[in-house]
């Protein structure tokens, strides 16, 4: 179990190994030592990063090994969920010491007072000038958390990480559900990190730069490569091409191995039939031809089995230059169906008012296979605009319409049940495709044989989005209209390559809510639409200046 023990800021993990109840094992005696500094945490969807941090946090306990953790600990977990009618202050912890100085000014020179304080006499400066720091300093300590967006929330609960000073500081993909301006005060934070460690799990490119250190997650051990997100590539694609030069040296190996082995016996199967046919003649004495013919065996059999031994060592050379290689397999399907004429209308908006958000009047056409990105601050209604088009929430005002079969995947992707396989799940948004229909197309999803019958629930996060997205994508009628809210949240970087190449096979229309511009840019956005109090056309640079800029001067 994580415990803190040492003073100086340290965290290790000594021959860890962790199973879960069904036996499958995560780590098997993996070993970690880290110093102070920024590291960032990598890996693909599955490699355990999720498992790891919650060992690390006393989550869960190994089935062997420890874990230490040197001073200090405290963790931002990907699911941030507050009371909403909790204090500013409250959520930041500093309520108490508030009070009792609020109650000191006023005269109490009770006791108890002055051991709440402490020595932090300057709490609420620490708070105000935390929460500036993260673009938070017109929030207040004595308004409530249910006043503040899903980004400022997270905001607030680093604000409440920091002020906790702590040795140790894991982030577990912090900007999920941030927009630009929020995003920017995060990688600020991190920047001037300097007191300790610092451990970031996260698919966020800009975010990955600013660490020390990349630490990559694969195949239950840790691989260490020096500097930010570029660096690390970079690194990897040497490797890469070093790997691949020496499977290719490898591979050329096993053919020698082959031929060698080859020539062999036909060179002892050749000077087998001259010693049957001399002693057929009659040229050797019994006992001679008798000797002759077991030391030749004798010499073939040493003969053969080192050839065979050289094989069977360039085979094995092979399999470990070819485990070197990364086969972060690409999703290829031909979706035909979802094609949309040029002309046809889509999806149309007649003075829109959601229920929620701030979007007074959204007027829309969309037409053929249009591709559009809903970009916007948080709070400004754009997960609302989504289900508003898909009937899950009536507008107060106004009217949406959808010309063609539509499918939305949500945040939650709760288009899956947990309890039936990739299979099931996909065969029930797909009425009288066959079995083998779904299965082949599943294949081109990364889900082949047994994989498509494991449980929903079963999935790691980017299995679990890759699952939905082919029951999406692959349901009955195709759709040819495809609503997506924030899709790339929780995904590796390797799972959004994935998503990417899945999109450009989709003919269909687009809209897609995102913070995430990179991607945005990828999947070849047609049309920028700012949410707002109406909908505008935007650009993708002013969509950057707009939103990175504080919310007061948008």
């Amino acid at each position: 179990m994580a415990t803190p023990t040492a003073p100086s800021a340290s965290l290790t993990c000594s021959a860890l190994t962790f199973r879960w109840p069904d036996g499958t094992t995560v780590f098997d005696g993996l070993s970690l030592s880290v110093g102070r500094g920024r590291i960032g945490l990598v890996g693909n969807n599955g490699a355990g990063k999720s498992t790891l941090m919650r060992l690390l946090t006393g989550e869960l306990r190994p089935t062997e090994g420890t874990v230490t953790i040197g001073g200090s600990l405290a963790h931002l977990p990907q699911n941030i969920t507050l009371d909403t009618t909790l204090r500013v202050d409250h959520a930041l912890g500093i309520a108490e010491r508030r009070e009792a100085l609020r109650a000191i000014e006023s005269g109490d020179v009770d006791e108890k007072h002055f051991e709440t304080i402490g020595d932090d006499w300057d709490v609420e400066e620490r708070a105000l000038a935390t929460l500036g720091s993260l673009g938070l300093g017109d929030i207040g300590l004595d308004r409530t958390v249910g006043e503040l967006s899903g980004g400022e929330t997270v905001l607030l609960r680093l604000a409440a990480l920091l002020l906790e000073r702590p040795d140790v500081l894991l982030l577990d993909e912090p900007t999920n559900n941030l927009d630009l301006f929020a995003r920017r005060r995060l990688y600020e934070a991190v920047d001037s990190w300097h007191s300790g460690v610092l451990i970031v799990v996260s698919h966020d490119r800009e975010l990955l730069e600013r660490v020390d250190r990349i630490a990559e997650l694969r195949a239950g051990s840790v691989n260490w490569y020096g500097g930010g997100w570029s660096a690390y590539q970079e690194a990897v694609a040497t490797e890469q091409e070093a790997a691949g030069r020496t499977l290719r040296a490898a591979e050329a190996d096993v053919r020698r191995q082959k031929r060698e082995l080859e020539e062999t016996r036909t060179k002892l199967a050749r000077r087998q039939r001259t010693g049957k046919k001399a002693e057929l003649d009659g040229g050797l004495p019994k006992i001679l031809a008798g000797r002759r013919k077991r030391s030749a065996q004798e010499s073939a059999g040493k003969l053969r089995g080192l050839h065979e031994d050289r094989l069977n060592e360039a085979r094995e050379r092979r399999e470990e230059a070819a485990d070197a290689i990364r086969d972060d397999a690409e999703i290829r399907v031909r979706l035909p169906h979802t094609a949309v004429p040029a002309g046809r209308t889509v999806l149309t908006l007649e003075e829109l008012r959601p229920r929620f958000g701030r979007l007074r009047e959204g007027t829309l056409q969309v037409n053929g296979p249009e591709r559009i990105a809903l970009v916007g601050r948080n709070g400004a209604g754009k997960t609302t605009l989504l289900r508003t088009l898909t009937g899950e929430l009536a507008p107060l005002s106004g009217e949406a319409r959808t010309f063609v079969p539509t499918r939305f995947l949500p945040q939650r992707l709760d288009v899956l049940d947990p309890e039936l396989s990739v299979a099931a799940n996909t065969a029930r948004l797909a009425p009288g495709v066959t079995d083998n229909q779904i299965r082949s197309q599943l294949a081109r999803f990364l889900f082949q044989g047994k994989r498509a019958e494991q449980p929903a629930g079963t999935l790691s996060g980017g299995e679990r989005f890759r699952a939905a997205l082919a029951a999406t994508m692959l349901a009955a009628p195709a759709p040819q209209l495809l609503m997506m809210d924030e899709p790339t949240n929780n995904l590796d970087i390797a799972s959004v390559r994935q998503l990417t190449s899945a999109l450009e096979s989709y003919e269909g229309a687009l809209l897609i809510a995102s913070h995430d511009l990179p991607f945005l840019e990828a999947v070849s956005v047609t049309r920028w639409l700012l949410v707002d109090e109406e909908l505008r056309e935007t650009t993708p640079e002013e969509v950057a200046e707009l939103l990175a800029a504080p919310a007061d001067s948008v």
